[in-house]
């Protein structure tokens, strides 16, 4: 069966003749330019790898062809296409993409299922994502749903609310009011409406992030989820007063990874309070502000062993590290030293809210208050840190005891902490935002300390078993990061005897048994988990160079295409010879 690439024929598509039918134009291909070299797979499905500038140009994996090709001495189909007649569904061996769907002639509308809804579009050469329009017998394309492009940005794990689509979603907002139907845009309107976002739109449909079959990944883990919400036992926090109001069946968890991808399951959007999972946040500030060497002048580096909130200091008379309390508690002296409460506290809620990408970062007073009534042992800590001589000259004790209390009363969703953890995973940058919040020293710090000192009196354990930084709090959250893939924040209230959430306990370990992010997972030998970082979960397919966004805007332009012919390779499966056609020089655009 004839074989064509929208995004290839698009522009002569869109020149033809009004009158001029579908069938008509793949009938009389001959007449047309260079554009359209159609194909004939190979026997086994495979086409040439071609290199351009030492890059990967083509895929060489079966049953693929990314590009408008000709095979060298290949038959041409001689059969006569009638128009309106019902074009049978390409079998597997013959299809561009493994989602490529049934092509189906109509009597008026021919609705072509395709993989790429960008590539239809004229937008970009290739993307992976299933998205239906509809080509008149014109040869005209029409129209592109709305809720397609919504579903599609849903599928491959972004937000229509993410930061950087804002300009897109404003402008299609926009447009739409424009529009007869106000759920359908023509070709014009959505290139319009896409194109100030076109480079990210093309990282996600070309499975570019970071976890490329987002679906899969995300069906894991609300599994992991539900195995969680079986379990009971535990008791919810009660030293604190106000914890002890929250129910004992709450559970969430919300992931984000490092491109923004968000998935969250369960009771996400119910406020709670850090508690000590701040503890990491406002170590890592007092390091990007201070740097390490003077932060750790106050603050030791060690596990304890002992209790969080022991009245014991190391052989030099340090907190042993920023986890426990009494480091946390030096930690917070350090902080916009000088200053008076209100504007440290201030510029706190400043740099949460920006490594939250500033979704909900709130504060709950009665917390606050209830902490500061019943905190008798962690002011026993403080005088004690007084006597010692543990903080920097100046520093008045109780106002750093009232900072401290309302720093661990600061509330989040499972969803704005997991942004935060993200932004940790990131090296410091905001998956969301794009804006650089921490330094490189202070993340790299903050994850060996939560590491090594973030699970309480698990710490060693949790090491051992997960093998990922991580960080808890009495409130019930457990703060975890995967670096260079997501952060993960799990709630739920009912607290083992270590302090530490039961079900965030379990699907921690759960997790890292059913992927290979625990720190040593990747050794070699190792016996293979399932890799979400890889399409398919265990191989990394090979992919084109890097996306440059000056060629992609060239590639929007779509006027006064020329076609250069690329110099073939020879592929090892096959003797045959593939000419590929390039667009380049393109011209400004509609």
């Amino acid at each position: 069966m004839l074989q064509f690439r929208a995004s290839i024929v698009l522009k002569e598509l869109i020149q033809t003749s009004p009158k001029r039918s579908f069938s008509d134009i793949i009938r009389h291909k001959k007449t047309l330019s260079n554009a359209y070299c159609f194909s004939a797979a190979y026997r086994d499905g495979r086409i040439s790898k071609l290199k351009i500038n030492g890059r990967p140009f083509i895929q060489p994996l079966a049953g693929r062809r990314f590009l408008c090709t000709k095979t060298d001495g290949a038959i041409e189909p001689t059969e006569q296409v009638k128009k309106d007649e019902t074009v049978q569904e390409a079998t597997a061996d013959n299809c561009c993409d493994s989602h490529l769907k049934q092509v189906v002639s109509r009597t008026k509308d021919t609705v072509v299922a395709v993989t790429d809804y960008l590539n239809l579009a004229g937008l970009v050469s290739r993307v992976s994502n299933p998205m239906t329009l509809v080509v008149t017998t014109q040869s005209v394309i029409r129209s592109v749903y709305t809720s397609h492009l919504v579903s599609a940005l849903k599928a491959t794990g972004l937000r229509t609310g993410d930061p950087r689509l804002k300009e897109c979603m404003d402008m299609l907002k926009v447009t739409l009011k424009s529009t007869t139907d106000g759920v359908m845009l023509d070709r014009h309107l959505f290139k319009k409406c896409v194109q100030s976002n076109i480079v990210l739109l093309t990282q996600a449909f070309r499975k570019k992030f970071v976890i490329p079959d987002f679906q899969t990944f995300a069906s894991h883990i609300d599994t992991l989820y539900e195995k969680g919400r079986k379990l009971s036992g535990g008791l919810v926090a009660d030293y604190i007063p106000q914890l002890a109001k929250f129910s004992p069946d709450l559970w969430a968890v919300s992931l984000c990874t490092v491109d923004g991808q968000r998935h969250t399951v369960g009771d996400t959007k119910v406020p709670f309070c850090l508690q000590s999972c701040v503890k990491p946040l406002k170590y890592a500030i007092a390091v990007h502000d201070h740097g390490t060497e003077y932060v750790h002048q106050f603050i030791g580096k060690e596990p304890s062993g002992l209790r969080f909130n022991k009245l014991f200091l190391d052989e030099d008379d340090k907190p042993h590290n920023p986890m426990v309390n009494a480091g946390a508690i030096v930690c917070t002296s350090l902080i916009k030293h000088g200053a008076g409460n209100a504007e440290k506290f201030d510029y706190v809620m400043n740099f949460l809210k920006k490594m939250a990408g500033n979704e909900y970062v709130g504060f709950s007073n009665a917390t606050f208050q209830s902490e500061r009534e019943s905190g008798d042992r962690n002011f026993a800590i403080g005088y004690y840190l007084k006597e010692k001589k543990c903080f920097p000259d100046g520093t008045d004790m109780t106002a750093v005891l009232d900072l401290y209390f309302q720093l661990c009363s600061i509330e989040v969703t499972c969803e704005s902490a997991s942004v935060m953890a993200a932004t940790l995973a990131n090296g410091g940058f905001c998956p969301i935002t794009g804006e650089r919040v921490l330094s490189p020293e202070s993340v790299r710090n903050t994850l060996s300390l939560m590491h090594s000192c973030g699970m309480y009196d698990f710490s060693g354990q949790f090491a051992f078993h997960v093998g990922l930084p991580a960080k808890s709090g009495v409130a019930g959250g457990i703060l975890l990061v995967v670096p260079n893939v997501m952060g993960i924040m799990c709630w739920s209230p009912p607290l083992d005897k270590l302090g530490n959430s039961v079900r965030g306990i379990q699907f921690c370990t759960d997790l890292v048994s059913l992927f290979n992010f625990h720190n040593y997972d990747n050794l070699r030998h190792f016996a293979k988990k399932l890799d979400p970082r890889r399409e398919g979960g265990d191989q990394r397919p090979q992919t084109f160079g890097p996306l440059d966004y000056e060629s992609l805007q060239k590639e929007l332009a779509l006027k006064d295409t020329v076609w250069t012919k690329v110099s073939p390779t020879e592929c090892n499966e096959d003797s045959s010879t593939t000419v590929v056609y390039r667009m380049e020089n393109v011209g400004d655009g509609n």
